[in-house]
């Protein structure tokens, strides 16, 4: 079992910063790409940002210059720097956690740019 616990979403105004985490613990021997996904009402869920476990990134282009991404692995953490934040940003964020090549999904955390 894989267990991921996510932290650090809320409300924030437009051009606010925010930081969410998403820490791994449980059956974990590898873990592989981590990522950070995000749903608004409406919308299909859609990938934000990912690390690989050799620290290449990818990122949406919506985010790129304003979001970062970044792991610990000694912790089983990856992290997600929101800066310059866009009332379009609002939505929910997911961390995807690939363990031995299978992916797990953390419970999702709200985030809201208000304008």
């Amino acid at each position: 079992q894989v267990q991921l616990v996510e932290s650090g979403g809320g409300l924030v105004q437009t051009g606010g910063s925010l930081r969410l985490s998403c820490a791994a613990s449980g059956s974990i021997k590898i873990i592989n790409t981590m990522a950070w996904y995000r749903q608004a009402p409406g919308k299909q869920r859609e990938l934000v940002a990912a690390i690989t476990s050799g620290g290449s990134t990818n990122y949406a282009d919506s985010v790129k210059g304003r979001f970062t991404i970044s792991r610990d692995n000694a912790k089983n953490t990856v992290y997600l720097q929101m800066n310059s934040l866009k009332p379009e940003d609002t939505a929910v964020y997911y961390c995807n956690v690939g363990v031995m090549g299978l992916p797990h999904w953390g419970q999702g955390t709200q985030v809201t740019v208000s304008s």
